[in-house]
């Protein structure tokens, strides 16, 4: 997942992050942040430092998280003990993200305990999560773990079926940015190949990067 971060899209490289723990990477990306990120490459654990970095800048960030998975649980909670598994609840213990602020799309893998964790929170999922979340925000920060989207549309890591067609996620993002300001955006869990590029420059297109 690493070696995505160098798929040819159009946009100039600012910074290789390589850190030796998850800890390190996330200080180097908050601290080096610029001012309107682009993450690529990685499992969803490099949006933490993109998204803690912003958090400190703005007094309401929004955050539309997609992804097939939840990301939300602990490591007492974890089937696998995977930090690939715990990144949105990183964020959200750590107080860098807001249930109220959060919007999970596209999710359809979850564990038990991140299905009760929804339920006892009031975590907003679905496209109806994003009224609550966008609404008054400074801006939003975009997480789009691939596997969201429906396997052969995008190469991913971890291709999960039932996910959303790469024209009703270009949709959904085009309305995210007709509705508040981007102010950041990461591509994680994808797979380093080149027929990936054509796909995540248009989704990104439909976000205004």
């Amino acid at each position: 997942m690493a070696d995505a971060a160098y798929l040819p899209l159009p946009y100039p490289e600012a910074m290789i992050v390589e850190e030796e723990t998850l800890g390190e990477q996330t200080l180097s990306l908050a601290s080096q942040l610029p001012e309107r990120p682009l993450v690529l490459g990685g499992c969803c654990c490099a949006h933490v430092g993109a998204i803690a970095g912003l958090s400190a800048r703005y007094q309401r960030l929004a955050l539309v998280w997609l992804d097939a998975h939840g990301d939300l649980n602990t490591p007492e909670s974890s089937p696998s003990g995977n930090p690939w598994g715990m990144p949105l609840r990183m964020l959200l213990d750590s107080g860098s993200a807001h249930i109220e602020d959060v919007a999970l799309l596209g999710v359809r893998n979850l564990d038990p305990a991140e299905a009760e964790f929804i339920a006892s929170t009031g975590l907003g999922t679905g496209v109806d999560a994003l009224d609550r979340a966008l609404d008054g925000a400074d801006g939003v920060y975009v997480a789009l773990d691939c596997d969201a989207i429906e396997p052969g549309e995008v190469a991913t890591f971890t291709p999960e079926p039932g996910g959303l067609a790469l024209a009703d996620a270009e949709a959904i993002l085009g309305g995210i940015a007709a509705r508040t300001t981007v102010i950041g955006a990461g591509l994680s869990g994808l797979a380093p190949e080149s027929g990936n590029v054509a796909p995540l420059t248009r989704l990104l297109a439909a976000l205004g990067l």
